[in-house]
């Protein structure tokens, strides 16, 4: 008969249906999914998390070379989502020599990295690719939309996942999925937020459609979704925007926003009539009632409901949450570093919470006004990435690397900017050209936190159609974040059952060629 121990107490006793192949940590996967699913025996997958992290760190510190480069070195991350997708083609995998109807019309420009290119309406990023890692060989098989697939590790998407922010098929959001991980190591939330998302809930500025899935929690309960804040400001540019037969002029804070523009979450700052006397009075009613509500407690919505109020009422005391907001706060140079848009904006913001203590914010170009907006451009497709989009991206991510490494901070915070998929390389013949969804090659841009400085990683074909040299996909970006983290990307994530799921599917692995 096997004896059982606890995990890790002696590693080597966990062993009960042994796999040969073992993690970087020195487990197996099989052991971990056995042992997860061990609560007969005493094992809960927290601890199992716990002491994994804490093998973890203890590998790092005594015998570096078990890990790839980069384990751990990214303290702090900043994911910049830009939904919609942008083209390869007029940003950073320009084909000048490709026919007209592939090229399209924009030219490349040197960058100081040789033989890296970029758009010619990305200025800014061309004089600081040398501090940029760039891929440029991401593929996968699902060219639709929503967050999800990108950044989450289901292994499968469908339109019914991508309309459905519930569909039980969802798997968690990098994001919560690293405050989870975060909360187990320290054993209990942080008193600051940990997982926070600019410039206002996902979807909820668009109309004409549903909202999307993508950055939440899924199955690890809604106290793990990204805490999200609002938008106060004022657009001081208007872009016309169609959806089918409609066609407004609308004032889109993304195109240029009034200096008055801030970050607020909505639970900062009180109503007159709301004093913090009254608010506690308040609180103390909420306790009585959570203490007479005890066996809900016991439950995952019970406890999610409970974790918010706690959140809430810190977020609400918290001035120090106020003041990383209020980007007015800074000196207007810097402020025009990184672009007088929302997006700019949002990426400063994300950056002083970064200073104040948050580990991980995404900021998220998301739709304005009217769906089929952002970076999807099926139409008109010229126009809005000269109008609407690569001056506020050209402006935004060169100014928030700029900032980090002049103030020492990039070497221990990474930077990715990504989105869903990328476009087709045959321009579609509608007013001001149209690129649509393609997901067979595409390109991401990373920054600090172990990534190489001025690499190009992988190729696509003469269109940039096909990827022709180091393929990889979005797990292996996730799994290549996580490692960065200090997450062993191979661990499981105890879904509501406790039936332990992979954070990434077990085929995904680091991308070492982009690693320092």
């Amino acid at each position: 008969m096997m004896l059982i121990r606890p995990p890790y107490e002696d590693a080597g006793m966990l062993r009960l249906l042994s796999s040969p192949r073992q993690l970087c940590n020195g487990l197996t996967r099989r052991e971990l999914l056995e042992a997860g699913g061990t609560s007969l025996f005493g094992l809960s997958l927290p601890h199992l998390l716990q002491a994994d992290a804490a093998r973890a760190a203890e590998a790092t510190s005594t015998s570096a070379t078990k890990m790839p480069d980069g384990f751990g070195q990214a303290k702090r991350c900043i994911i910049l989502f830009l939904y919609g997708s942008p083209s390869q083609m007029e940003t950073v995998d320009m084909k000048p020599e490709a026919p007209v109807e592939i090229r399209g019309t924009m030219k490349p420009i040197p960058s100081v990295v040789p033989g890296l290119d970029v758009c010619e309406h990305m200025p800014n990023m061309a004089r600081m690719m040398d501090r940029v890692g760039v891929l440029r060989s991401i593929h996968h098989e699902y060219p639709i939309h929503g967050v999800a697939h990108a950044m989450t590790g289901t292994p499968v998407i469908d339109v019914n996942m991508e309309l459905s922010p519930n569909d039980p098929k969802h798997h968690p959001y990098f994001g919560s999925a690293v405050e989870y991980i975060d909360r187990q190591r320290r054993g209990g939330m942080s008193p600051f937020p940990q997982n926070v998302a600019l410039p206002f809930p996902f979807s909820s500025q668009r109309t004409g459609e549903v909202h999307r899935a993508g950055p939440y929690a899924a199955y690890l309960g809604s106290a793990y979704n990204p805490v999200w804040t609002e938008f106060e400001g004022r657009a001081d540019r208007s872009v016309y925007k169609t959806l089918g037969a409609r066609r407004e002029e609308i004032f889109d804070p993304y195109v240029g926003c009034t200096s008055d523009a801030y970050f607020r979450m909505a639970s900062t700052s009180l109503p007159a009539e709301l004093t913090l006397d009254r608010l506690d009075r308040r609180r103390s009613l909420l306790q009585q009632i959570d203490v007479a509500r005890r066996d809900l407690d016991q439950s995952l919505g019970g406890r999610s409901l409970s974790t918010f109020q706690q959140m809430a009422h810190s977020l609400i005391q918290s001035p120090a949450v106020v003041s990383a907001l209020d980007v007015r706060q800074e000196s207007q140079e810097t402020r025009e570093l990184y672009g007088m848009t929302l997006f700019g904006q949002s990426c400063l913001a994300a950056r002083r919470m970064l200073d104040a203590g948050t580990r991980l914010v995404s900021v998220f170009w998301d739709e304005y006004g009217l769906a089929g907006d952002a970076w999807d451009t099926h139409w008109n497709h010229f126009p809005r990435m000269v109008d609407q989009l690569l001056p506020g991206l050209d402006k935004a991510f060169s100014g928030l690397v700029l900032d980090l490494d002049r103030r020492g901070q990039l070497d221990d915070t990474l930077v990715v900017c990504i989105s869903e998929h990328g476009r087709t390389p045959k321009i579609a013949g509608v007013e001001g050209g149209g690129r649509d969804h393609w997901s067979q090659a595409y390109s991401a841009l990373f920054a600090g936190g172990g990534i190489a400085r001025g690499r190009v990683v992988g190729a696509t074909d003469k269109h940039a159609g096909e990827v022709v040299s180091n393929p990889v996909g979005p797990k292996d970006v996730l799994a290549t974040m996580y490692h960065l983290l200090g997450i062993e990307p191979h661990i499981f994530l105890p879904d509501r059952t406790g039936r332990p799921i992979p954070l990434v599917p077990e085929t995904s692995r680091v991308i070492t060629e982009l690693l320092a």
